[in-house]
């Protein structure tokens, strides 16, 4: 399973980069405290959108595990950047309701900001460690709960890198919406 709809709202997974998703009108970026890019996703959406991002984020931090925060995507396709900071797995304690909140935080901002399609990554599961099935499960579960409260946002998209990221993401969308 790589689609599903729930509601009005279609959730997708796609295999490929995020700061290339060109359809969606926000990406999240999985960032650091200080919002000043990094590796990874974070080096990615930097490194595609311009200085303009670096200088419009880092007023906005430094952020805590589970906290979002947007600003304009620049020269990326997408209008929007949704910052979240997710835990360090093993170290942040109730790390997986803090990846929770990056999800419902960062669909909040959706919400508020009239957005109806959003790109995630796979938040956590680069540098911080965390687990993939386990991260995709938080994920999904989340997105469960909160997609009853949308009004604006009708499209979530996972944007994955990787074959084994794709496949396991595949695998817990079937257990969490089959």
């Amino acid at each position: 399973m790589d689609e599903v709809t729930r509601g009005a709202i279609k959730l997708e997974l796609k295999h490929g980069n995020i700061a290339a998703q060109n359809d969606m009108d926000a990406v999240v970026n999985a960032a650091n405290a200080q919002l000043s890019g990094g590796g990874g996703v974070d080096g990615a959406l930097h490194r595609a959108a311009g200085p303009k991002l670096k200088k419009a984020s880092e007023p906005k931090g430094p952020i805590e595990p589970g906290e979002a925060v947007i600003t304009q995507g620049f020269n990326l396709p997408n209008k929007y950047v949704i910052h979240c900071l997710g835990p360090v797995y093993g170290q942040d304690e109730t790390e997986d309701e803090l990846l929770a909140n990056c999800y419902k935080n960062a669909l909040k901002l959706a919400e508020e900001n009239g957005i109806e399609s959003i790109a995630f990554p796979a938040i956590s599961c680069g540098a911080f460690g965390y687990p993939m099935r386990k991260a995709a499960e938080v994920a999904f579960k989340t997105v469960n709960e909160e997609s009853v409260h949308f009004a604006k946002v009708k499209l979530i998209r996972f944007v994955l890198f990787g074959e084994e990221a794709m496949e396991i993401h595949k695998e817990v969308m079937a257990e969490v919406f089959g």
